[in-house]
């Protein structure tokens, strides 16, 4: 975690259970069981990716958080059905079923990603009643894909209610704008590879808003390889150089 003044930057990649990132990242003959606890010895954050496709179980949380230090937040993707189900029905019934397995977290959940995929295009009455129903505990980043979204209409109804919005970096589109919205900002940096000059583009951008004391997760694509985590690194350590005072844990 990089900080400045009162802003926190934790910054990571999308999954950690990669075998084939050794040995770029992990290093050979290290057991599966222990590769969360190498990474978070490197890296601040991560953004889980399995939680997008079951649900976790309490032991797999509580593995989770043992293995990594009190500062190291997770992201967790809520599972890839929850929000095409909640903008066609009553989200209400089917939220408690969806969230109570991420309360064993704790004060180490740093947020929930909700991703409303191309197929829901902007509604903003049900995007109200969503929002509505999400227990106000759990703090919240939703990723739009569909561009209808990206209306004023969508980023008040998220600030009312305290959500962050995502802001994803693709290959195939524009570079996306910063908003701080309701919580901290979330932005995902998914091309496939980023030069020296793009990652500094990336922190200037950040810069004032940490300067400011807005808190900042960043997550970078996983890989075949292991370049992601190379990023995240690489990433942290210009942060670290560009804001004077900054700080973060000796992650060797």
């Amino acid at each position: 975690m990089t900080t400045t003044g009162s802003g926190r930057c934790w910054i990571g990649t999308s999954g950690f259970a990669y075998p084939d990132w050794t040995p770029r990242f992990y290093p050979p003959g290290l057991p599966p069981g222990d590769r969360l606890r190498h990474y978070a010895g490197r890296l601040s954050a991560v953004e889980l990716n399995n939680t997008f496709y079951r649900r976790p179980s309490e032991a797999a949380v509580a593995n989770w958080v043992a293995a990594t230090p009190s500062d190291f937040r997770f992201a967790v993707k809520a599972q890839r059905g929850a929000i095409p189900r909640a903008f066609a029905a009553e989200p209400e019934p089917g939220f408690p079923f969806l969230t109570d397995p991420y309360r064993p977290f704790g004060e180490r959940l740093g947020i929930v990603l909700l991703r409303i995929p191309d197929v829901v295009p902007r509604n903003d009455e049900r995007l109200r009643r969503v929002l509505a129903a999400w227990p106000r505990d759990l703090p919240l980043a939703i990723e739009m894909v569909d561009p209808s979204w990206d209306v004023d209409e969508t980023y008040e109804a998220l600030e009312t209610v305290g959500a962050s919005l995502v802001a994803t970096d693709r290959d195939e589109t524009e570079p996306p704008d910063l908003r701080r919205i309701g919580g901290p900002l979330y932005l995902r940096l998914r091309r496939a590879d980023y030069d020296d000059a793009a990652l500094a583009t990336w922190a200037g951008r950040l810069e004032p808003f940490l300067a400011a004391g807005d808190d900042a997760f960043v997550f970078f694509a996983h890989d075949a390889v292991g370049r992601g985590a190379e990023l995240a690194l690489q990433f942290s350590r210009v942060l670290e150089a560009n804001l004077p005072g900054s700080t973060r844990p000796d992650r060797t």
